[in-house]
């Protein structure tokens, strides 16, 4: 009789891992992108109703002529790269290991319309600082079912409990890790959020980024401070969320978009960049243009515009266990996330046993990518109180 969902009864493998995207695929994206069909434009150069197409034709014939992805994977191959193969589910992750014993294991994960691109430049922060920091960390950073190399989903089934039971199976029982720390954004925050509801006893604690704004029926008890932010919530479902509602019902009707045009996919991407992250108008300054190409080529050569969508409709059909999470958490809220309203820390109370909050004046949705030191030195503080 088989026994719980993280031992040995579920079949893994694990091996290394290198980038190598067929030639034939590079030269298709350049061909896709040189016979791009633009709309008529109109007559100012905007992101008030969307990806403004100046901005996109500029990057888009970037990406055909001068970007050199065969440069950029040699770069990205120069991290370490692993596949594990659990329960026929192929898992990719980058591991970077501390230089000095003791390192404290972490479970790294992000998410939509992330990659791995956003936590490349973060790892040696946590794993080998600069300075003679006394907390390293092993860091295991996954890319989730439909990311970049990690196998893309093709049964229902593969919601974020699931993908807990995966993660959970990787960290403990191929890595070894008896217990270890957590820090995620997106759909990787709630990922561990349900590891720690299913799975409490293997983390130390949590780290998160933001907090979700939704519960099914509002409590009778909010706070003021709760009830104007709900308000504000609810202005924001309005202005915001007409995408998670597409990605969540109907994802099947935008993907053929997403995977047969480059431009497509770079529209539908760079637009949440644009308004979730803190770079104003300034993408290329703030996040680098070339990285904004290798998170797009990663998510057009891997099909990942496409998987990483369906976990929207994944997590709609089966959002998982619900409760309070009690593992000690630490909530750092950028006040510049345009994906979501700054909540107030009563809120996130609800959901997590909160012990450390920040309030980030600078940094949106991709802290790792935008505010690596700030947010380094908030996760080292954090599970340094915790090992102390």
């Amino acid at each position: 009789m088989c026994c719980s969902l993280i031992d040995s009864c579920m079949k893994s493998t694990l091996r290394k891992f290198y980038i190598n995207i067929p030639e034939e695929d590079i030269q298709d994206l350049r061909r896709r992108l040189a016979y791009t069909r633009f709309p008529p434009g109109v007559n100012s150069t905007s992101w008030e109703a969307g990806t403004d197409q100046a901005y996109l034709q500029d990057l888009l014939s970037y990406w055909a002529t001068e970007y050199n992805w065969r440069q950029r994977e040699e770069w990205l191959n120069t991290f370490d790269h692993y596949l594990a193969e659990i329960d026929g589910v192929k898992i990719h992750f980058i591991r970077s290991e501390a230089k000095k014993p003791n390192a404290v294991p972490l479970l790294l994960m992000q998410g939509w319309p992330s990659s791995f691109v956003q936590v490349l430049d973060f790892l040696p922060r946590l794993s080998n600082p600069a300075d003679n920091n006394p907390i390293l960390f092993d860091v295991i950073a996954v890319s989730l079912p439909g990311y970049a190399f990690s196998e893309l989903p093709r049964q229902h089934g593969m919601g974020f409990a699931r993908i807990a039971d995966l993660v959970v199976h990787l960290m403990v029982e191929i890595l070894g890790f008896k217990q270890f720390a957590a820090r995620g954004s997106d759909q990787g925050a709630l990922v561990q959020q349900q590891i720690g509801l299913k799975y409490p006893v293997r983390l130390i604690g949590l780290h998160r980024t933001g907090i979700t704004p939704f519960l099914n029926l509002l409590p009778a008890d909010l706070s003021e401070e709760e009830i104007a932010y709900q308000k504000q919530v609810g202005a924001w479902v309005q202005r915001e969320t007409a995408y998670a509602s597409l990605q969540s019902l109907r994802p099947e009707t935008l993907l053929p978009a997403l995977v047969d045009s480059p431009a497509g996919l770079a529209s539908w991407i760079i637009e949440k960049f644009q308004r979730w992250g803190d770079a104003g108008t300034d993408l290329d300054m703030h996040f680098g243009r070339d990285k904004l190409l290798d998170n797009l080529s990663l998510h057009w050569f891997t099909f990942s515009g496409a998987g990483a969508i369906r976990l929207y409709h994944e997590n709609s059909r089966d959002p998982g266990l619900s409760g309070r999470v009690e593992v000690p958490t630490a909530i750092a809220m950028p006040l510049r996330d345009g994906i979501t309203v700054p909540a107030p820390r009563k809120w996130a109370e609800r959901f997590y046993n909160v012990q450390q909050w920040t309030v980030m004046e600078k940094g949106g949705h991709f802290p790792e990518w935008e505010v690596p030191d700030q947010l380094a030195d908030d996760i080292r503080t954090f599970f340094a109180k915790l090992s102390a």
